[in-house]
């Protein structure tokens, strides 16, 4: 299944610090495997995206994303390899794909921008042909007439964008702009919505289907909002995990680590899959939470729904998430030669 990372900085840094040089960067988990237990799909070859809010850009010019997309694997892309040489930023996404909404196309690669917003998807909603006419009905014209392509997460940003519309914020505002308390509000009720309708849809069918799975992430090129989420009490979210430091960067060829010298931090970070083989280097989100970072602050917020639950200890089955290839273990082992020869759970190769 899919692979999201996103970067956010005080300095910016060149992407190809987290596309393409690290050893376990996010392309390199679009094709190597060897920390997923998928077998379904064990890679994620049907295109990728990087979105990047530009540096020194004229006042006058609007201040959203730059956005580069192609339905080819992401590790056989020679012109990512070109542009994340050269390119900067201090907010950055990156996304792998691995479809299962939507046809292969650039359409429907992440992330996805509205002006200044910028969004992806990592999980999937089962019943989506199903409520996809309650999105629709709901959402106004403008926000459906944005919408490119046909899959799931494209018009759950769509449906984010009326939320927040109906909040009173609006979905234009310049770069930064956005109240934080609104952006998390609106990703809230997003959840909720799917939810609701695919509790109806379920009733009149008369049938029970896979819980959704919805990590969600949202900025305005300051404010990061990001969920882990699953419509389950019983079983557990896609993977995702966020580290935080002073610095991230390369000790080594191709070996990364954040460092934190003070109380300060500069660097925030969030991945469905972790960069560094350095355990401490970060921490799971919680299921069924909200990661919300602004400056380099991170706060974390339970989503308090039907599937909520008090005892964040209490365990989960990992069944669902195994076999969708949506759980990442993180691992350490040693260094030998200054490549760390991983697998699942520390296994040497």
């Amino acid at each position: 299944m899919c692979r999201f990372l996103i970067y956010k900085g005080s300095e910016p840094i060149k992407l190809e610090h987290l596309l393409t040089r690290p050893a376990h960067s996010i392309i390199n988990q679009s094709f190597d495997s060897r920390l997923r237990i998928d077998t379904r799909r064990p890679i994620n070859g049907d295109g990728f995206g990087v979105g990047y809010y530009p540096i020194d850009m004229d006042e006058d010019e609007e201040q959203g994303p730059c956005v580069y997309c192609a339905t080819t694997p992401a590790w056989n892309n020679i012109n990512l390899e070109r542009i994340a040489s050269k390119t900067k930023s201090r907010m950055i996404f990156a996304h792998v794909r691995a479809s299962t909404s939507g046809a292969l196309a650039e359409t429907n690669c992440h992330p996805f921008v509205y002006h200044t917003l910028m969004f992806m998807h990592n999980g999937g909603i089962p019943l989506f042909s199903h409520i996809k006419r309650h999105v629709c009905n709901r959402i106004k014209n403008e926000y459906f007439m944005s919408v490119q392509g046909s899959t799931d997460s494209e018009m759950s940003f769509a449906l984010f964008l009326d939320c927040l519309d109906r909040l009173g914020c609006d979905t234009k505002s310049p770069k930064g702009k956005f109240p934080p308390e609104l952006l998390q509000k609106a990703m809230q009720q997003t959840i909720q919505l799917i939810a609701q309708w695919t509790a109806a849809v379920e009733q009149e069918l008369g049938t029970r289907t896979e819980p959704n799975l919805l990590n969600f992430a949202v900025s305005d090129g300051e404010t990061v909002v990001v969920c882990r989420y699953v419509s389950s009490k019983t079983d557990e979210a896609a993977s995702l995990y966020y580290s935080t430091g002073t610095r991230f960067y390369e000790y080594a060829p191709g070996q990364y680590r954040m460092e934190r010298k003070g109380r300060l931090n500069k660097v925030a970070m969030i991945a469905s899959e972790p960069l560094t083989f350095e355990r401490n280097d970060w921490i799971a989100i919680p299921t069924n939470s909200i990661l919300t970072i602004r400056g380099q602050t991170v706060l974390l917020h339970p989503i308090l729904d039907e599937y909520y639950e008090a005892n964040p200890g209490k365990a989960r089955s990992t069944l669902l998430t195994e076999k969708k290839g949506l759980l990442s273990p993180m691992v350490s082992a040693p260094v030998e030669n200054g490549v760390p020869p991983l697998g699942r759970e520390g296994r040497v190769f």
